[in-house]
């Protein structure tokens, strides 16, 4: 019995020193663990741990570069002065109810709110008085030129209001008689809100015409065309731009409207895409890049297997890419580099002209039967070497000829082309659509 008791402390001694040294072999594996850890962060140049956000480190107060004051704060804004104020104080003390006086303003919270404004209905009465002296009857003549145009009864800034929602905010007709109704209780029927884009475009055909005379002048005009169906014909609508012109008109997709569009004017460079139409204008001219790049892309995803078509438009892509980033000191050099680049372009597309097996052969030889009109943009810095202004300004027509088809009359197509071509230039030039539209009703001009 006395042999048991004193081996029993001995080997509970035993268990402890074995788990002692499992937890010491432990420590030393977690601490293996956490120094390769470490490593692993410090290889990471001080952004944390792959995957996750870096660690917000602390700077003692006083050390680092100081913030750097932005020149623009991002914070919400007040309106500069309110026009309604509304104060809210107590009118008694919670606890003893004394009547409370005066105060001071803590806190301010800002609500805007736009009022349902009604119609106004402006009878103009004339009177006429008579001379007591010469017994005469004198009646005042009428002259409502800043209210109204003619005979009609609709205010400028009404028939403002409704062209500029038609064309600028791209609303339906319907939609505009319900937005009149419900928010100014004004009762207008369709016809009504037909006629007054109607006044509008016939008021502003001298500055139609300058705005055209401007294009024909421009030392780069974009043209660009597409679909547009009026009472179930098909025809196209036509735009030329300039950075602050629209202009826009229907026809047929003949070459001849390149002519009917910009006259004689041959001195400025055409932007356009390849369409056969533009060969004839007898000017420079700078084919789209954008359509090429895209073409290259298609063709790219429709062949994936095909590494030479890739490897090619890898190259032509570089080529792209030099030509935009070329800067000649002075036209001369300019030139030479436009040379040089149509070379580069030549030596590329040459050995897949004759290729018929090539899935490519079709636009290398495209791109050297145009090869004049790829890089006129590096001899001209002010030609850019895409047609994207004249798509930009055809989008909105696009859309709503997706939603409604087109025009059902030859009056209706004029009306819509013609207030494109005002009011999109009134944009481009920064003017306000609603004063540009009241303008062209008083003046005839933006």
């Amino acid at each position: 019995m006395m042999d048991e008791q004193q081996k029993r402390p001995t080997s509970d001694h035993g268990a402890c020193e074995a788990q002692i040294a499992h937890l010491e072999a432990t420590v030393v594996t977690l601490q293996q663990r956490l120094a390769a850890l470490e490593r692993r962060l410090g290889s990471s140049g001080g952004k944390g741990m792959p995957g996750n956000k870096p660690a917000a480190t602390s700077r003692p107060q006083g050390e680092g570069k100081p913030r750097q004051r932005r020149a623009q704060g991002f914070v919400r804004l007040r309106s500069a002065q309110p026009t309604h104020r509304i104060r809210h104080a107590p009118a008694h003390c919670p606890d003893c109810a004394t009547p409370l006086h005066g105060g001071r303003v803590v806190r301010t919270r800002e609500v805007i709110e736009l009022p349902a404004t009604p119609v106004q209905i402006i009878h103009h009465q004339v009177m006429a008085r008579r001379c007591p002296r010469c017994r005469r009857t004198v009646t005042p003549v009428l002259d409502l030129g800043d209210a109204v145009v003619g005979k009609q009864r609709l205010g400028l800034g009404l028939i403002s209001l409704i062209v500029t929602l038609r064309e600028v905010g791209r609303l339906p007709v319907r939609t505009i008689q319900w937005y009149l109704r419900v928010v100014h209780g004004l009762a207008l029927s369709v016809g009504a809100i037909t006629a007054a884009s109607d006044r509008v475009a016939t008021a502003g055909q001298a500055a139609l015409s300058q705005i055209r005379e401007a294009i024909r002048a421009s030392p780069v005009v974009h043209m660009d065309e597409t679909g547009w169906r009026q009472n179930g014909v098909n025809g196209f609508v036509w735009t030329a731009s300039t950075p602050t012109e629209r202009y826009f008109v229907r026809g047929s997709r003949a070459g001849a409207m390149v002519e009917a569009i910009l006259g004689d004017a041959t001195a400025g460079v055409l932007c356009c895409d390849g369409y056969a139409g533009y060969h004839h204008y007898p000017g420079r001219k700078q084919r789209c890049w954008a359509h090429i790049l895209r073409e290259v892309h298609d063709l790219t995803r429709l062949y994936p297997e095909d590494a030479v078509l890739r490897a090619w438009g890898g190259e032509l892509q570089a080529l792209y890419a030099d030509a935009v980033a070329c800067r000649g000191p002075d036209a001369h050099a300019r030139t030479q580099a436009q040379h040089a680049y149509e070379q580069r372009l030549v030596a590329l597309c040459q050995p897949l002209a004759d290729d018929a097996t090539a899935v490519h052969g079709r636009l290398a030889r495209t791109l050297l039967r145009l090869l004049p009109d790829r890089f006129v943009f590096v001899a001209d810095p002010a030609v850019p070497p895409d047609n994207n202004a004249a798509e930009r300004a055809l989008r909105h027509l696009v859309t709503a000829r997706k939603i409604s088809g087109g025009t059902r009359s030859p009056q209706g197509t004029t009306t819509r082309l013609t207030l494109a071509s005002l009011l999109g230039t009134a944009q481009l030039r920064g003017l306000d659509p609603l004063l540009a539209t009241a303008s062209l009703l008083t003046a005839g001009r933006l």
